[in-house]
């Protein structure tokens, strides 16, 4: 028999949790670098890798709700085993593609999919059912952190693969990592599940969706994190386009993206740490108000090195920063019966504007030959998040059934 009150150790969920992670999100995150080699190698526009990339993060999204389900009846180590292998077969896949078509199957539908379970929803699930609240947010904040080391440590490592092997080849490396540290997902295996059975709770799927989607701060979490996907994977697969158009050394880029991996290390765990000690709310709005900030100073100042470095150091102080922050008021409001499902439907939003965000870059540009609009919405959204998190309210829901 299972023991439903027995968890795992902290440490063992931190380190495998952020190992995972680490990868997940490292690679995630240098997919820009693969925009130009492969749309001049194959013939393509760039919308066309776009759109592949827009559905694979809309794929993330919707994928993530049925991630977190599961998660939550029959516990995470199933979920990530499946989706890390489906991960490193859409990265085969997408090494491979002959087609706009095959690459939106691959790289879009398959990857997307894959990163739903083997990202954060589905490890802020465990820290959830496995570490205590007053630790909560801070443990987030380590996981996050991770994401954005596999940022600094990936980004540069790809751009080395592609210069190095070819693009086609560098894929094939990346598959062959994540088949590698799937060991390490058994570290995530929670006795409250070992036997295939979840843990009792007070309230079913609809029930939690009802109360959920009816609470007015829910609502606001979903919009400021559908701003937040916008302007991540904006900048993130399109930044390297647009400094080369800028006529920077491609590897000018690929330093820009490390460096905004290294100083979210350090703003994502500090964002954790001050969810433990400062109204999440607040802090939420100062990360959106910094952001318009520093893209205004950005796109109107000359492009050089410099700039693009300081801006992504900047910007990476502030890239997932949310993250932690917004999935704690979640399990501060709502408990951790459903957090997974909880955090895949904010979630969702957040990659319906990776989606927008992605794809506008790539039609903007194909029709303007400048990516200066979608700088300028950039700018505006940050101004329409920072004011809607103001009003969020993170205090524990109240009901008959508390959920445990």
């Amino acid at each position: 028999m299972n023991n439903p009150h027995k968890t795992l150790p902290l440490w063992q969920v931190l380190l495998c949790g952020a190992a995972i992670v680490s990868l997940a999100m490292g690679i995630r995150h240098g997919f820009g670098l693969w925009l130009q080699p492969m749309t001049q190698e194959m013939g393509w526009g760039r919308e066309d890798f776009a759109t592949a990339i827009g559905i694979q993060n809309i794929c993330w999204g919707l994928f993530g709700i049925f991630s977190g389900m599961l998660a939550d009846r029959f516990g995470a180590f199933r979920v990530m085993v499946v989706s890390a292998l489906l991960y490193a077969s859409g990265l085969w896949g997408m090494a491979h593609a002959t087609s706009p078509a095959w690459l939106a199957l691959t790289a879009g539908v398959m990857v997307g999919a894959a990163q739903a379970g083997t990202t954060f929803a589905i490890v802020f699930g465990i820290i959830g059912r496995n570490i205590p609240a007053e630790k909560r947010s801070w443990a987030m904040g380590v996981v996050s952190s991770a994401g954005s080391f596999g940022q600094f440590l990936l980004v540069p490592t790809s751009s080395y693969l592609i210069q190095q092997i070819g693009w086609h080849q560098a894929l094939v490396v990346l598959a062959t990592a994540l088949i590698v540290v799937m060991p390490l997902l058994w570290g995530l295996r929670e006795p409250a599940f070992a036997d295939g059975q979840a843990p009792v709770r007070q309230q079913s799927i609809l029930q939690a969706l009802r109360e959920a989607f009816g609470y007015r701060s829910f609502q606001l979490l979903m919009a400021g994190y559908f701003v937040c996907g916008f302007q991540v994977v904006f900048i993130g697969v399109h930044m390297p386009s647009y400094l080369k158009d800028q006529g920077l050394d491609p590897q000018v880029a690929g330093t820009a993206l490390a460096l905004i991996g290294l100083f979210n290390i350090f703003g994502t765990y500090t964002a954790g740490y001050l969810g433990q000690h400062l109204p999440k709310n607040l802090i939420l709005t100062a990360i959106y108000v910094a952001r318009g900030v520093f893209i205004s100073l950005f796109i109107s100042m000359p492009i050089t090195p410099t700039t693009v470095y300081l801006f992504a150091a900047a910007m990476g102080l502030l890239w997932l920063s949310t993250v932690p922050v917004t999935n704690a008021v979640i399990a501060q409001i709502f408990g951790i019966s459903h957090l997974s499902m909880l955090s895949g439907f904010v979630f969702m939003s957040h990659q319906f504007g990776s989606y927008l965000g992605v794809w506008l870059g790539g039609w903007v540009y194909d029709r303007t030959g400048s990516y200066d609009l979608v700088w300028y919405l950039c700018i505006g959204l940050s101004v329409f998040a920072a004011l809607i998190n103001l009003p969020v309210r993170e205090q524990p829901i109240l009901r008959r059934a508390v959920v445990a």
